[in-house]
């Protein structure tokens, strides 16, 4: 019994819990500022997402714009048709391979973006004003390599 009582404790000294609750917390109060942010735009945050990922990297296979976003592929079509009906999104079919469809940004997307991307900045820097430059790199650091390593291993 008292052997138990030791294990127990010696679990509880450890911070991984308390690090992922925490880690939870931060992010969800992070994820809703910048949510509201992205809606006072008028868009939603996964619209905003595809927006911005075709605005940065270019035109993107269909298919891959799920991951890159972490968007279920099924919503991905969802998302890219309410786009294209905005105007802000059009679908070009690839010349060499029929099952690959490819989104790129329209210039009216672009100009959206271009439109609210400052401010929506600005709105980033102040929820995140909580840390100086530096500890946001190191931050930036110890989650790169958190996230790696959870990405490469059982957890064990």
């Amino acid at each position: 019994m008292e052997e138990e009582k030791e294990i127990y404790y010696e679990k509880k000294q450890d911070p991984s819990l308390k690090l992922f609750v925490v880690l939870s917390k931060a992010y969800r109060s992070v994820a809703d500022q910048v949510a509201k942010d992205i809606r006072s735009h008028g868009l939603n945050t996964t619209d905003f997402g595809v927006l911005e990922l075709l605005y940065h990297r270019g035109e993107q296979p269909l298919q891959k714009i799920g991951d890159r976003i972490l968007l279920a592929s099924g919503s991905i079509t969802y998302v890219v048709d309410k786009l294209e009906k905005k105007g802000y999104v059009k679908r070009n079919p690839c010349p060499n391979d029929r099952r690959i469809t490819y989104a790129s940004i329209t210039q009216e997307g672009k100009d959206l973006l271009n439109q609210i991307f400052p401010e929506h900045w600005k709105q980033i820097e102040a929820i995140t004003a909580g840390l100086e430059t530096e500890e946001k790199i190191q931050t930036i650091e110890f989650l790169k390599r958190l996230g790696t390593y959870a990405d490469n291993s059982s957890g064990k």
